[in-house]
């Protein structure tokens, strides 16, 4: 990690250009989330951000938040959705599950909602059936992640959760950033933007400040009750990245995250004895659909094995894709089900009669995707997937001819990622050592901390800034009353 981040003494300190009960660093979600309800709860508080406004990786997102177990949409279309489904479904794909976090935050899910609502963030009451990676309506609800998939749909109910804010294409996360920065101006939350901290001010074991750059000079900003961390996730440093996640370091995997993204609250919370876990979590997509009747094709690797239910999350899948050997993967469809993906990460190889020549142009061994196709198509005839237990809406015989192949192949398809570890934290966002105790006057939230998305595996879109804005509230509220 750079030196470049630290922590200095207070002593050193000559002269404190700021003071302020809570300074924030970072204007994206989470930050933006914990200024205001520090400000809402009283106190002074000042936003450091880098960057010239707000934003964050959430600026260029869809906006989607995972929340459920009745929310004012989900009522609204008739959905049923329980907080124990939705906690079961959470602690299910959750690599290493806290589940004081996971409880609170399905409990308070539609309180959390409501409060988003009150702030001025608009929710359409509507409902985006069809399977897809981004709705670009202004449709709100979406089953987003492997709610309806094996084998998650045998351990809970699913309901779709995904909830956008009410934009259409791509710009819901850019207006969930403008609805709370507005917010938190009206409230008197001072702002200071173009200014990069760098070290954090330490006052004894207590962090009680941070020392930090402009256009005008070094400055240094007093926080008479607290520091927030919330500076983005790490991406954009090809150290980090190279150090923590092995398959995202790949030069190939294009990532995804706001210029910024250089991991400054993960080195900033580690200077000052937090530890940072699942930092080899990340999300990695190529995704395949929509359209979704390509769901109903099957995944193949270069020995024409299946390798996952094709009805998981797209980053479920994709992330499969590239643990293949040599990266090589082959969504493999009929005549009847094929149709070029929407988001065209994927380029058609070719088509093909008969198998047989689409397995021998492919390279795969001679009779090992034919009969892989043979045990699926007779299986899928009765709607039955033994080996991967797709859901029988997504079955049916790859019967017709021609054949085609869409090239999944790590390097021919755009596959795009971003890494989600971060510094261990707890249930109020304070920053965590190793022998668990916290430091005092330390917190973070949203990109640069660890709490419910910790791998693509598991992953439901949503869930960052779901979790970064739930517990970036618990960091401002915690916080201002310490």
């Amino acid at each position: 990690m750079s030196s470049d981040y630290g922590v200095i003494d207070a002593g050193s300190v000559e002269t404190w250009d700021e003071v302020a009960d809570v300074v924030v660093v970072g204007l994206g979600a989470a930050g933006t989330c914990a200024a205001i309800e520090a400000r809402a709860a009283g106190a002074d508080v000042l936003v450091i951000e880098r960057a010239s406004g707000g934003g964050g990786t959430t600026m260029s997102a869809a906006g989607h938040l995972y929340l459920g177990g009745g929310t004012r949409v989900q009522k609204a279309m008739g959905i049923e959705d329980d907080v124990e489904d939705m906690f079961r479904y959470l602690m299910a794909v959750t690599p290493e599950p806290d589940e004081e976090k996971i409880r609170m935050y399905c409990d308070d899910s539609v309180a959390h909602f409501d409060w988003l609502v009150a702030q001025g963030v608009p929710f359409e009451d509507s409902w985006h059936r069809e399977k897809n990676v981004v709705q670009m309506t202004t449709e709100c609800l979406i089953e987003s992640g492997n709610e309806a998939a094996w084998p998650y749909n045998e351990i809970a109910k699913a309901a779709p959760r995904g909830h956008k804010v009410a934009m259409e294409g791509e710009a819901g996360g850019g207006k969930l950033i403008e609805v709370l920065v507005a917010r938190a101006r009206e409230l008197g939350v001072r702002i200071e933007v173009d200014a990069a901290v760098r070290q954090l001010v330490r006052e004894g074991d207590r962090i009680v400040g941070v020392h930090y750059r402009t256009s005008e000079g070094e400055k240094n900003a007093r926080a008479r009750k607290g520091v927030v961390l919330a500076a983005g996730q790490f991406g954009m440093n090809a150290e980090m990245v190279e150090a923590n996640c092995k398959n995202l370091a790949d030069d190939r995997i294009e990532k995804q995250g706001s210029t910024y993204d250089d991991g400054a609250g993960h080195q900033l919370g580690a200077a000052a004895g937090g530890v940072l876990d699942h930092m080899d979590g990340n999300l990695v997509t190529t995704p395949f659909y929509p359209p979704e009747k390509l769901i109903k094709g099957i995944l193949v690797n270069k020995h024409g094995q299946r390798f996952v239910n094709e009805d998981s999350y797209h980053s479920k899948s994709s992330i499969l894709c590239t643990e293949q050997e040599d990266g090589v993967a082959y969504l493999i469809a009929d005549d009847e089900i094929f149709e070029r993906p929407l988001f065209g990460w994927q380029e058609l190889i070719d088509a093909w009669e008969t198998v047989a020549e689409m397995e021998k142009d492919l390279g795969i061994p001679e009779g090992a995707l034919q009969q892989t196709i043979a045990d699926y198509n007779e299986h899928a005839a009765n709607g039955e997937d033994p080996t991967f237990h797709k859901a029988a809406k997504w079955l049916k015989p790859l019967d017709k001819a021609p054949f085609a192949a869409l090239d999944l192949r790590v390097g021919h398809a755009k596959y795009v990622g971003f890494p989600l570890g971060g510094l261990r934290v707890s249930a109020d966002a304070q920053v965590l050592r190793a022998d668990g105790s916290a430091i005092p006057g330390l917190y973070a939230a949203g990109g640069c901390a660890s709490n419910i998305a910790q791998d693509g595996l598991g992953y439901s879109s949503g869930t960052c800034i779901g979790e970064g804005t739930y517990f970036g509230r618990r960091a401002g509220r915690h916080v201002a009353a310490s």
